[in-house]
Parts: C-alpha cells; sequence; structure tokens
C-alpha cells in the first residue's frame, strides 16, 4: 500500500468521538450506581432485622421483608443491567467500527429501563397496600387482569404483569441497536460479540420465561422447578456471558497482549451455551421435580464448572508475564481478585451439587453467601473495574483520589470475603441444627453471632461504596488529585484507543 493510500485510510476510520456516546455511557453507570447505593442500604437493613437491630421496625412500607426484594431486584436490573448497558455502549461501536444503530433509540432505551426498575420497586414497595384498594380491585375484576398492580410473587420476577411487556420491548431494542453494527463488521468476529449477541437473545427469553411461565402458565412443583430454573439462566444466560464478554475485551486492552487462548475462549462460549440452560435445578434435589431431571442438573452442573476452569484458566494464562500489573494496575486487581472469587465459587458448586451434600446446605445461608459471592465478588467487581478505567476518559480528568479507590477495593473485597465465609460457615451450622431436629428456635438463635459478623461486613462494604461515590464525585467537579497520583488515562479527543 503507498503512503498516500495508507494516509487516506487512516483519514477515513471513523474516531473515538464518532463511534462512542459517551454521555450515554456515564448515564448507565450513574444510574448502575445509584442503584446498588439503595440495594446496599436495603441488604444492611434486611441483615439488621435479623439481629433485632431494625431502627424502623414498626413502620410497614420499611418492612425487611419488602426491601429484601428491593436489594435483589436494584441488583440485577438496577445496577447489573445499567453498567453492562454502559460498557455495551462502550465496547461494540469499538470492536466493530460502527455505532450503535441510534443514539436516539439507545436514550429511549435508557429511561425506559429505568421506568421497568423504578416500577419493580414501587409495585414491591407499595403493592401490597394498593392491592385492598377498593379501585384496584374493581380494576383487576373488570378487565380480568390475572392479578393487581402488586409484585409478583416469583424470585427476580417481581415486575408487575403490565410492566413485563415495557420490559421484553427494552431488551428487544437493546439487542436491535447493538446487533446493527455488529452485522456491519467485516471480517472473523471476536469471541466478545460472540458471547453479546448469545446474551441478547438468552436474556430475552430468560426474562419471558420467568416472568410469564410460574405466573400464569405452569403450577404446581413445575412452577417451582421454573423458578429455579429462571434464578439460575438470569446469572448464567444474562449476567454471565456479558461480563465473559467485557473481560475478554478489557483485559488484553489492559494488559496489551492478546488473549491466551482464542480456541479456548470458544470452548467457553459453546461449554456455556449447552450446559448452562439445564442446571438450574439443582438447588430442588430431593424435591417432586423427577430425578432425571435432578441427576441431568447435576452432571450440567459438573459441566459448566469445567467450563467455568477453562475461562479462568485462559485469563491467567493471560496474566502470564505481566503480573506485576495486578499490583500497580487497579482495574487489573479488580479483574483478577473477581477470577479468584470466580474460582472459589466453582468450588463451592462442586460440592453443593451433590445429592450428600445438598441435604445439609439446602435453603441455608450457604446458598446466601454463595449468591453475594458472585454477584458482588465477580461480577460487580469486574464493573467495578471497567469503571475505575473508563470513568477518566467519560470526564477527561483523572481520578481526584487513588487512595480512596484503594480503601474501596479492599472494603468491598475484604468485606465480601468475610460475609461470604461467615455466612458459609452459618450455612453449615443451620443445616446441622436442622439435621439433627433441633427446634427452628435453636437455629436462629445459634444463627446470631453469623447474622451480626454479617451486618459489619456489609457496613465494610458501603463504606467502600461510599469512598467510591466521593471519589466520583469529586472528580466530576475537578477537583485537583488529593494524594498527587493520577489514576486513569486521559483520552485525546480524536484517539481510537
Amino acid at each position: 500500500m503507498s503512503h498516500a493510500a495508507a494516509t487516506a485510510t487512516h483519514t477515513d476510520a471513523p474516531t473515538h468521538d464518532d463511534l462512542v456516546d459517551q454521555k450515554i455511557v456515564g448515564a448507565f453507570f450513574v444510574a448502575g450506581l445509584t442503584y446498588l447505593t439503595i440495594s446496599m442500604l436495603a441488604g444492611i437493613l434486611m441483615a439488621l432485622q435479623l439481629v433485632h437491630w431494625n431502627p424502623l421496625r414498626g413502620i410497614e412500607i420499611f418492612s425487611p421483608g419488602r426491601w429484601r426484594m428491593v436489594h435483589t431486584n436494584a441488583i440485577a436490573y438496577g445496577f447489573l443491567a445499567n453498567a453492562f448497558l454502559g460498557a455495551l455502549n462502550w465496547a461494540v461501536p469499538r470492536l466493530t467500527f460502527h455505532p450503535v444503530a441510534s443514539k436516539a433509540l439507545n436514550w429511549f432505551i435508557f429511561w425506559a429501563w429505568q421506568f421497568v426498575v423504578l416500577s419493580t420497586a414501587a409495585a414491591i414497595i407499595i403493592g401490597p397496600s394498593l392491592q385492598d384498594q377498593a379501585w384496584v380491585m374493581n380494576l383487576a375484576r373488570e378487565w380480568r387482569l390475572p392479578m393487581g398492580l402488586g409484585a409478583q410473587g416469583v424470585e427476580w420476577g417481581e415486575t408487575p404483569f403490565w410492566i413485563d411487556p415495557v420490559a421484553l420491548l427494552g431488551l428487544a431494542l437493546v439487542a436491535v441497536n447493538f446487533m446493527v453494527p455488529i452485522a456491519k463488521s467485516k471480517g472473523p468476529m471476536y469471541v466478545t460479540l460472540w458471547y453479546f449477541m448469545a446474551a441478547f437473545v438468552w436474556t430475552f427469553l430468560t426474562y419471558a420465561m420467568g416472568n410469564l411461565l410460574p405466573e400464569y402458565t405452569v403450577s404446581g412443583t413445575s412452577a417451582g422447578a421454573i423458578g429455579g430454573l429462571f434464578i439460575h439462566d438470569l446469572v448464567g444466560l444474562f449476567v454471565t456471558p456479558l461480563g465473559w464478554g467485557l473481560m475478554y475485551y478489557f483485559v488484553p486492552i489492559l494488559l496489551k497482549k492478546p488473549i491466551w487462548s482464542h480456541g479456548l475462549s470458544l470452548v467457553g462460549f459453546w461449554g456455556l451455551a449447552f450446559f448452562y440452560p439445564l442446571q438450574g435445578i439443582h438447588h430442588f434435589l430431593y424435591t417432586p421435580i423427577p430425578m432425571f431431571l435432578q441427576y441431568g442438573a447435576v452432571i450440567s452442573t459438573i459441566a459448566v464448572e469445567l467450563v467455568v476452569a477453562t475461562v479462568i484458566i485462559n485469563f491467567f494464562g493471560t496474566l502470564a508475564g505481566r503480573s506485576s500489573l495486578f499490583f500497580t494496575n487497579l482495574p487489573i486487581r479488580y479483574f483478577y481478585t473477581g477470577m479468584v472469587f470466580y474460582f472459589i465459587t466453582c468450588f463451592q458448586c462442586a460440592l453443593q451439587v451433590t445429592l450428600t451434600f445438598q441435604k445439609l446446605i439446602h435453603f441455608t445461608d450457604w446458598v446466601v453467601g454463595h449468591a453475594h459471592l458472585v454477584m458482588f465478588g465477580v461480577f460487580s467487581l469486574w464493573l467495578f473495574g471497567i469503571m475505575i478505567e473508563l470513568f477518566p476518559r467519560l470526564m477527561n480528568r483523572p481520578w481526584y483520589s487513588r487512595k480512596l479507590l484503594e480503601y474501596h477495593y479492599w472494603l468491598s473485597a475484604g468485606g465480601l470475603f468475610v460475609m461470604f465465609l461467615d455466612l458459609t460457615l452459618a450455612g453449615i451450622f443451620q443445616g446441622y441444627y436442622w439435621a439433627s431436629l433441633q427446634p427452628w428456635d435453636a437455629s436462629t438463635d445459634g444463627s446470631q453471632p453469623f447474622w451480626i459478623t454479617r451486618v459489619f461486613a456489609g457496613l465494610a462494604m458501603f463504606a467502600g461504596m461510599l469512598c467510591f461515590v466521593y471519589d466520583l464525585w469529586m472528580t466530576w467537579r475537578g477537583a485537583e488529585p488529593a494524594d498527587g497520583v493520577e489514576v486513569g488515562p486521559v483520552p485525546h479527543a480524536s484517539g481510537h484507543n
């Protein structure tokens, strides 16, 4: 190629500003952090209730039973969904060299999704009171609605039935908006785009299954099985492919080296696609669900653990030779701390999926600790790492304080790890209490030391969150770096790096 042609090609290449709408990226990130803060406060409220320290006792609207559902929904649909959408708006255009289908559609999706999340929260908090109103009952009867205005009774499927079409429309529009630039891209597709495309389809189908089938189509134990399948598929077919895809994008960039094995990354993709949808029933062993389905869930779970192992090996293989960055590069530290937690999660699954061990930890705090380790210890830490990398670029200035980011890391990772160990031990103790046929009060009284520990671990995590939010606020205001250390690159307006 001649010098003139090369120059022309370089000149014609789209710039970063042509590809990425940084305002929408920032809007999704800030919305996600807002919901995460609310979720953590709701979790602390629930934890205080269990140790009889609830300062809002007697106020019905602040019932911990309601705010526990706010806690879970704010994590899944408030924080994770918004943060993923922000990261997608950064990664997809830069991978495909094409902007999203419509920036206006992007903003419509943003506001529609906030409507879905806030409406769900409102239905959970004030829905029970609305259900008792005569006009609500008359409306439900007149229009032959399957239920009133309140939340549905399915874990992570509490969104009211009249909001579900809006949520499904939003998910469909997300797929359209990002599939257009992917379809326009030429040449072999990087594995990140494989994961993204699968997530668009899987998330839509999983949401429809969990929010429609158990309530209106299937009943009895079958509805319970589908509910369990929905909860796990939401993690495995929505959160997991997006998280893995983003790691396959950001890790090589920050390490400045290609992924260790492209072939192994595809093994992870196809393994996730084939085995994950079947494992959701593994929390329903020893139930009236047919045994062939229970055995299938056990086998598929073991297979998924092997698949996840290939992903972890691939990322640590990529880190080889650049391990010093774990200590000097904050996003890398968040990424690989999450991967260590991922390994622990897989080890747990290998234990809890066995019929023998399931007898002990079924319905105990072991499962609660496991869920926190996955959702916060893995995927939330990954998203924090992405935000730490991107916020300086979005605001065109370095972070205000590296010390505050360090505090956030240690309080978040340390508090989470303490909470995980605490709830894991609590689950084992609870299981032995129940297995020995002791009174229920004995298990709750024996759990008090563990629950008190959880309160303080949760407060530590929330303190870390406050450090992060304050650091972000001061950075946005343009304050001079507090400790003289600039964190985060400041991009050139026309750069594509």
